[in-house]
């Protein structure tokens, strides 16, 4: 019974070699999409912070644990098991090591999270769009040719979010029926959409190209294919471009289809 202790060693150098492969190689996409997105950096650093702690602690519990399986297995018959009720002094060291980790991870990411979620954060900047979520669709209301929100021109569109590379980009983000989740893997950006609240969200791209938006709420039995393209133009001149030309490819089918009460 004591070579058992050797699954778990060669277990344990498995999974450290994987946790150090990304870090070595500079390959973060092995561990995360590709960022595009100045929050995006941010976010990355706490979770390399994450993992480095975890790691470590990985580690630790794996050296001790297969210590104790080599070390304390016994195959004599009819050995006789010492029992203890415990070391206090050991309890409480367990005890406060994790609350101080966490208590530091509490305190150091309220800037980042400040920077992401606090409304006195939001960029001024003018609304990209209104986005409502819906079993199982994106639906996004632009303002059209006359840049205003809310008036006979406002473009829509199905699960097609669009905007500029290098600027910030604001949504008002609202639910049509349960609860949906935006999520920008690329702009590590989530964000919950509740039915009855609208909630902004901002995020921007360092880059142009197409991206991905999912959602990350499971909301229903077509949550699978509940998925949007995201578009990231050079220029503001190409999205305006796009604007002009969406609009006057727009016919009442597109629009009854966004406003209608769901999309299948």
């Amino acid at each position: 019974m004591r070579y058992w202790s050797l699954l778990f060693f060669v277990a344990a150098v498995f999974s450290v070699g994987s946790f150090l492969y990304a870090p070595l190689t500079g390959n973060l996409d092995w561990w995360l999409p590709q960022n595009v997105s100045r929050l995006g950096k941010e976010v990355d650093h706490l979770f390399l912070i994450i993992l480095w702690i975890t790691g470590i602690v990985f580690i630790g519990t794996q050296v001790a644990l297969v210590w104790a399986t080599f070390r304390f297995a016994d195959d004599r018959p009819g050995r006789r098991a010492d029992y203890f009720h415990g070391s206090q002094r050991l309890e409480v060291i367990w005890t406060i090591i994790p609350s101080a980790i966490l208590v530091f991870i509490a305190l150091y990411q309220m800037g980042t999270w400040a920077s992401i979620k606090f409304r006195s954060s939001q960029p001024k900047v003018q609304v990209l769009a209104e986005v409502t979520a819906r079993q199982f669709q994106w639906v996004f209301r632009y303002p059209g040719l006359d840049g205003r929100m809310n008036t006979a021109d406002d473009l829509f569109t199905v699960n097609d979010l669009r905007f500029v590379k290098g600027q910030d980009a604001v949504i008002q983000l609202k639910s049509g029926d349960v609860l949906h989740s935006f999520f920008l893997p690329q702009m590590r950006i989530k964000q919950d959409a509740v039915p009855g609240l609208t909630i902004p969200v901002w995020f921007d791209s360092d880059r142009s190209g197409s991206f991905e938006l999912v959602c990350a709420e499971l909301c229903g039995w077509g949550h699978y294919k509940m998925r949007g393209n995201v578009t990231v133009y050079d220029t503001p001149q190409d999205f305006r471009v796009w604007v002009e030309t969406a609009s006057k490819e727009q016919s009442r089918d597109r629009v009854a289809l966004a406003s209608g009460p769901q999309g299948n």
